[in-house]
């Protein structure tokens, strides 16, 4: 933010004295602080991943090879302390009413939007104090509080830094960030349109998706990951994701797990690896009761530094809905089965990723078993999660097409090709597509490629269409298609989404 900026608004503090400027000392190295709150493991979690990313960028982009990249909790600078931890387990259940009405629907909801510097000056003094000794480069904020609480810093300490909020929920209320923040990464058009209303600028609203750990780019072999992980190469590998930095949220996820146990057994195709994370507690009490119960399609592992390894490996994952678990699911091609009743955040994430067909939800204990018989009795039953396309009835229509869009066309098939990016750039799309069906490996490598924003931009106009709509939810349908011989024979198409 510029000085030019500062004095334009309304709530910019004086210059500060000559006590303060004699506090912000230059420290040795140039610092880039990463900002989270620990009410939820999602927002550490998502910290630590923009930590790795900018490690990696040391001496690009105009980052100093010699920057400390300094990972913080906002809370941990409150006047007043409380346990993150036990506050995010009242986000749930039945006292989630209660923190609708104090927190979310009024003061973040309303004072904080463009609160000025109270709430910095009463509540977190000992941040503004660090920012005049550290007088950081940039911070970057992945929960809202965090970024809020830098605004105000930024306007009474008069020290500049750019301000970026990268929420990691699918949903945001567009009350709750401050106004002078200078970016805003979301994950969606959907989050970006909650901005809009509250005047954001488009040039301060980026759509990016949701930070996560480094690995799941990379490719590996599933057999031997299986072995390096010691799991069974014959079974489905299932992993129960039930531990975090912050157990307090996990209390109902585990209960429900636990009313499972004496029916895993039954699951003969299954393997079960539960994941406790960091909680030895809870991991002890775990391989104590599996032990008892002498099951053999169990693995109980401590905590996991290659969840991305892991997670490829796997065939399905039981999960809560926290937005930074189920983004790296989608990352590693992991189908999910999300596990209890959601709420706030966590209930627009299970609402989006249901919708579009990324998981099943249940919420109870009766509702997961009856799911888990269902997924060991039908195997194909995972792979409906993750919709299979008609890769040659595409190449079909893209070459029939083709010759009606332009009949003296030499090449139909390029024709048609050649319209979809037109289309794309019509609708406003960044997408690239070089072929009709979205392969891109072996014969099909080529520089295709587009973004979330890109498939629900498409989406979005595809159901426009009568026809697509219709088409979309008619289930089971049966055609009658003319062979290259001229015999007539009817092929039946029948719906692998279980879900639908």
């Amino acid at each position: 933010m510029s000085s030019q900026h500062i004095s334009d608004t309304p709530n910019a503090a004086p210059t500060p004295s000559d006590a303060q400027i004699a506090m912000a000392a230059s420290p040795a190295k140039p610092v880039i602080t990463i900002m989270h709150a620990s009410v939820g493991s999602g927002h550490r979690a998502a910290a630590h991943a923009v930590a790795q990313a900018i490690e990696r960028m040391r001496g690009t982009d105009d980052i100093p090879d010699d920057v400390l990249v300094d990972v913080i909790d906002i809370l941990d600078f409150g006047r007043i302390k409380f346990d993150g931890n036990k506050t995010a387990a009242a986000f749930t259940g039945a006292t989630r009413p209660i923190y609708d009405i104090t927190w979310r629907y009024t003061l973040t909801g309303r004072l904080l939007w463009g609160g000025g510097t109270g709430w910095s000056r009463v509540m977190f003094p000992a941040f503004n104090e660090y920012v005049l000794d550290k007088r950081p480069l940039a911070i970057i904020a992945t929960h809202i509080t965090a970024a809020n609480v830098a605004v105000g810093a930024r306007m009474i300490t008069g020290v500049e830094y750019p301000i970026v909020c990268i929420p990691t929920d699918y949903e945001i209320e567009g009350w709750w960030p401050h106004k002078e923040t200078d970016l805003f990464c979301v994950a969606t058009e959907f989050m970006a349109e909650t901005l809009r209303p509250r005047k954001v600028e488009e040039s301060r609203i980026a759509i990016t998706g949701i930070p996560v750990r480094g690995g799941f780019d990379i490719d590996s072999d599933p057999v031997e990951d299986r072995e390096k992980f010691g799991l069974p190469k014959d079974k489905k590998i299932v992993l129960v994701m039930a531990g975090a930095s912050l157990p307090q949220p996990y209390v109902r996820f585990r209960a429900s797990m636990e009313q499972t146990l004496p029916f895993l057994r039954g699951f003969e195709d299954m393997h079960f690896v539960f994941l406790p994370g960091r909680d030895t507690e809870y991991s002890n009490r775990l391989k104590t009761i599996f032990s008892a119960m002498g099951l053999e399609n169990v693995t109980v592992m401590d905590y996991v530094e290659d969840m991305a390894t892991l997670m490829h490996t796997s065939d399905l994952a039981i999960l809560k809905s926290g937005g930074l678990a189920v983004t790296e699911c989608l990352c590693a091609h992991l189908p999910m089965l999300l596990l209890g009743k959601s709420y706030g955040q966590e209930k627009a994430n299970t609402t989006m990723l249901t919708g579009f067909g990324a998981c099943m939800h249940v919420t109870t204990a009766r509702e997961l078993i009856t799911t888990l018989k269902h997924l060991n009795d039908n195997p194909s039953a995972l792979r409906a999660l993750l919709i299979p396309s008609g890769n040659d009835a595409a190449m079909a229509i893209a070459t029939t097409v083709g010759a009606i869009i332009d009949p003296a066309s030499t090449d139909p098939y390029a024709t048609f090709i050649q319209a979809m990016n037109d289309k794309a750039a019509e609708l406003g799309m960044d997408a690239t597509f070089t072929n009709p069906h979205g392969l891109d490996f072996g014969d099909w490598a080529g520089d295709m490629h587009a973004s979330a924003r890109d498939v629900v931009t498409m989406f979005s106009y595809a159901m426009k269409n009568d026809t697509f709509r219709e088409i979309d939810g008619s289930g089971d349908n049966t055609i009658t298609v003319t062979g290259a011989d001229g015999a007539e024979r009817e092929v039946t198409f029948k719906v692998r989404n279980d879900i639908l």
